[in-house]
């Protein structure tokens, strides 16, 4: 008699891939539709409910194949539900490789859409706002919420839909993040704007006026007092946005 571990990697296996590997022969196929069901709708509810435009840009036959082959292939590091869609990226991104009917973008459009996901489930507070702003905004440092996804991605997949799927790459810039009424938002950024927010996370001791001072040497600035004032201006709207959490 096969032992009860044996038994349950043939069911297990035959439920992540009723294709590729046969039921146990002693159980209802019956008994077993109902598992098979279970666990398949599931997790593609779940996984279609989570990345929303790249589902609604796929037929069902190319969407239940792509799913198909998440549950039949991938070893998910976690138990979790809601960390599902990083599983699923990661396949995406490791395992599938790319089909030849894929969009240029799909990776992409893919990892914007689970950073929404990881964002709005996030169990991360805003430290307190304080006053704002400081008597010497140069002279102080702001902080960048912990809920801000600074992306670069090669194609605009914040406009990405049935009715627009680009070919040809755009450089796209894109802040991601929630706000203090815990509400995913995005907003177009530029490379300035993502250079000064990278520098106010890796150089948390500078102040804004040095942080400033750096990228006016990087861009070999003519002016840098205009640079100065164009980045208290910055600062203050991420502040109102609530991409800057605080100030000290």
């Amino acid at each position: 008699m096969k032992s009860f571990q044996q038994t349950q990697y043939i069911f297990t296996a035959h439920l992540r891939d009723p294709q590729q590997f046969p039921p146990p022969v002693d159980i209802e196929d019956r008994r077993l539709a109902i598992y098979r069901d279970l666990i398949f709708n599931n997790i593609e509810h779940f996984i279609a409910g989570a990345f929303p435009v790249l589902r609604s840009l796929m037929d069902d036959v190319s969407w239940l194949a792509l799913v198909r082959g998440f549950v039949a292939r991938h070893r998910a590091q976690t138990p979790y539900f809601l960390e599902i869609s990083q599983e699923f990226l990661a396949y995406l991104l490791h395992e599938r490789g790319r089909q030849e009917t894929d969009p240029p973008f799909l990776i992409e459009l893919a990892h914007y859409e689970w950073v929404e996901l990881a964002l709005d489930v996030a169990h991360v507070e805003l430290p307190d706002a304080g006053d704002f702003p400081p008597a010497n905004l140069l002279r102080a440092k702001p902080r960048v919420s912990p809920l801000v996804m600074n992306l670069l991605y090669q194609f605009p997949v914040h406009k990405i839909s049935p009715d627009f799927q680009p070919t040809q790459e755009q450089q796209t810039y894109l802040l991601v993040y929630r706000n203090r009424l815990d509400q995913v938002k995005f907003m177009e950024s530029n490379a300035l704007t993502q250079r000064l927010l990278c520098l106010l996370q890796s150089t948390p001791d500078a102040c804004l006026r040095d942080v400033l001072q750096q990228i006016a040497a990087e861009l070999n600035h003519a002016n840098p007092e205009e640079l100065f004032t164009a980045g208290e201006e910055l600062i203050r709207k991420l502040f109102d946005l609530h991409l800057v959490s605080h100030i000290e």
